[in-house]
């Protein structure tokens, strides 16, 4: 991989024009964005995944929900419906795609889950509702310009800056660096729990933020138990176990089992990986399953695995959430005004 990443480096700049060239264009006015005059909040990254965008999505729900009626809104990656579609009793991973699914089955009595690769059709399509949203959280919409959010999250992980990173197709970066000053907020994700305020400084410096922006860092907070659709194990008590993950980047979760002291043996799928009958063949040899909860969503649909099947949930933790919260919650509020 690479080795064909260093092949591709002549391609580097071609993706560098292209890119900038659209934004200008945004920039400019000359391709038109859309804005609203309720909150429109939008999380996404300049790189190509692995940041943390779900976990930010669901703690923002939480944040929000008691006092706004709020709808996600994804673009639902490998559905297998096309258009407008709103998450119900009859949703699945096939119908939202596995992130705006797990988003349904943990707050479907509280929030809105609807997916549309086009965004714009899909604010439409909410607003008609009756219970229409009074806050919409766009899922991944960084690079969506035809919608122009009211405020930017933009998230970068610890161990992968977006600074230290290469545009697409060398690196993993979906347009220029510039592009991190649309961001109202940067949150560099997945950091190390004891995270030294030195550290922070210098990786503040590194962003070179605009006076506008503010900076937050996060750290994923693991719990105690794994759960099944039947039942909760402690972690601890676990003997052996095959973990499966099919996310962009596990090396956070590896490491900290690892660090547990746990007997784990690792299959590691691509991102959205879809279990084919093999897959799933393999897996029924297996006598204690840990996944990811998004890997759940695809998993839990075979009932042989029920019986072994878990997942350990995880939520994040921010290292200034008051402030944070009232940067949100302010702006939200403008819009009562």
């Amino acid at each position: 991989m690479k080795l064909i990443r260093k092949i591709t480096f002549p391609f580097v700049p071609i993706y560098y024009v292209v890119t900038s060239l659209r934004n200008t264009l945004y920039d400019l006015g000359i391709k038109k964005s859309v804005s609203y005059d309720f909150p429109i909040i939008c999380v996404g990254n300049l790189s190509v995944g692995g940041t943390g965008k779900t976990p930010m999505i669901e703690y923002l729900t939480k944040l929000l929900k008691y006092d706004y009626r709020v709808a996600t809104l994804s673009r639902g990656y490998k559905r297998k419906t096309k258009g407008f579609q709103l998450g119900n009793e009859t949703s699945s991973v096939d119908t939202l795609g596995d992130e705006p699914f797990q988003f349904y089955s943990k707050f479907k009595n509280d929030v809105l889950v609807a997916v549309d690769s086009d965004r714009n059709n899909g604010i439409k399509k909410l607003g008609l509702l009756q219970n229409k949203p009074e806050v919409i959280l766009l899922d991944d919409a960084f690079q969506h310009r035809k919608v122009k959010a009211g405020f930017n999250i933009l998230l970068t992980a610890y161990n992968n800056l977006y600074t230290e990173d290469f545009i697409l197709p060398t690196g993993n970066l979906r347009e220029p660096k510039i592009g991190a000053k649309r961001a109202n907020v940067i949150v560099v994700t997945k950091c190390p729990m004891n995270l030294a305020e030195n550290d922070k400084t210098s990786i503040i410096k590194k962003l070179s933020i605009e006076p506008y922006q503010h900076v937050f860092f996060s750290f994923i907070n693991y719990a105690e138990n794994v759960i099944s659709v039947e039942r909760n194990i402690k972690l601890n008590d676990l003997k052996h176990f095959t973990l499966v993950t099919g996310i962009a980047n596990a090396s956070t979760l590896v490491q900290f089992l690892e660090e547990k002291d746990l007997r784990f043996e690792h299959l590691n799928y691509n991102d959205h990986h879809d279990f084919s009958a093999t897959d799933i063949k393999e897996l029924e040899t297996k006598q204690l399953i840990i996944t990811t909860e998004k890997d759940f969503m695809r998993l839990k649909q075979f009932a042989s695995l029920k019986s072994k099947l878990f997942y350990l949930p995880i939520n994040i933790v921010l290292d200034n959430e008051p402030k944070f919260n009232a940067l949100i919650k302010d702006f939200c509020e403008k819009f009562k005004r």
